[in-house]
């Protein structure tokens, strides 16, 4: 380590990221936006989930003149932008309009506002409507027109994950969206083909009959997560602390190699799924990824630890064609009755060092 090193690296990753960046009128936005200029994945659309009382504050900060953080766009080959971070913003700019496309291609209609701290006639209020009452003036619907927004540009000379490593810098300082969110957005981003597979695994029978997950986890995609662990993880080589050591990150990587290198033996993976679920669905349903005690049975809620034993254990057998146990509950039961496995244990435990634990232990006990 040095400083002539670390001048190096900076110089480097100067070189890897190259931005730019002006202001410009909300106007402008939207006629980029209405001219198919501003690209908005429709799949992001997905976590477009501020309320309306977030939206309504967004536009009392315009009304007011306070300053809006600033949109982070990308630059295509084709010269298009496509937006990496701000869609929580810009979607309620295009949707207080009457201008933003859902997911299906079709307008939604213009935001009906609440009431704000400052502006409470702004409740009821729409952006125009032939009863002049219920809308805003045209003045009023001028200063957001003309109100400025700092807009900064990845070009396209930059690399090419950068906008990925971008969009996670963002969203890491006080962003609403889960890890899981994030993560999606990487993915959808490399290549939304592969991340509407996923979904397409996490929304089968088997895989919802075993896994029970509430509506909330399902909103924030801990579905998506867990079968992006099932993919990642079920036939991992390198069982070690180092191996895990910032898992998050690890998911990360994992996920978008994954993407990257779609649809290539995918149907191998999805062979390895539906097998592994079809059997811990028709032999344990939901009881196998729940703690078992001796005097009270299984509990009642998902648990990341039984998933990490008994999932990924049995998709290493299924993935290497080994054969396996099929009293999958009695297995679940010996996993729990095992005297490491107490309360501490299991709970305790960071992510690197439960992982470094529960893959062997789940490769173990799941064979014949």
């Amino acid at each position: 380590m040095s400083a002539a090193n670390l001048e190096s690296q900076i110089a480097s990753g100067r070189q890897t990221i190259k931005s730019d960046g002006y202001p410009m009128s909300i106007g402008e936005l939207t006629n980029l936006y209405r001219d198919g200029e501003l690209y908005i994945n429709p799949a992001f659309q997905r976590f477009f989930r501020w309320e309306p009382e977030q939206k309504s504050r967004l536009i009392e900060s315009i009304l007011l003149g306070i300053p809006i953080p600033s949109i982070f766009v990308s630059q295509a080959e084709d010269g298009k932008w496509e937006l990496v971070d701000g869609l929580q913003r810009v979607s309620t700019l295009l949707e207080l309009q009457g201008l933003l496309s859902g997911r299906d291609g079709n307008p939604l209609p213009q935001l009906k506002m609440t009431g704000t701290k400052y502006l409470p006639d702004l409740d009821g209020m729409v952006w125009e409507d032939d009863d002049s009452t219920i809308c805003l003036s045209e003045a009023q619907r001028l200063d957001i027109k003309r109100a400025k927004l700092d807009i900064k540009i990845i070009q396209r000379t930059s690399s090419p994950r950068t906008k990925f490593d971008l969009f996670q810098r963002l969203n890491g300082y006080g962003s609403p969206l889960t890890a899981q969110e994030m993560r999606s957005a990487l993915v959808l981003s490399v290549q939304p083909d592969f991340y509407n597979w996923v979904e397409a695994l996490a929304l089968k029978d088997a895989f919802t009959e075993t896994t029970r997950l509430t509506e909330t986890d399902v909103e924030e995609k801990y579905d998506i997560e867990l079968v992006l662990r099932f993919l990642i993880l079920h036939n991992w080589t390198d069982v070690s602390y180092t191996a895990f050591r910032n898992f998050s990150g690890v998911l990360d990587d994992q996920s978008v190699a994954l993407a990257e290198s779609f649809p290539m033996g995918f149907d191998r993976l999805e062979e390895i799924f539906d097998e592994t679920f079809s059997v811990l669905s028709s032999e344990g349903g939901p009881d196998v990824f729940r703690k078992w005690d001796a005097h009270k049975g299984f509990s009642r809620g998902f648990l990341n630890t039984a998933y990490e034993v008994v999932a990924l254990g049995l998709g290493y057998r299924v993935a290497n064609r080994m054969t396996y146990r099929t009293d999958i509950k009695n297995a679940v039961i010996e996993l729990w009755s095992r005297d490491d496995m107490t309360t501490r244990f299991a709970t305790g435990l960071s992510t690197e060092t439960r992982l470094t634990r529960m893959i062997p232990l789940g490769r173990e006990l799941l064979a014949v």
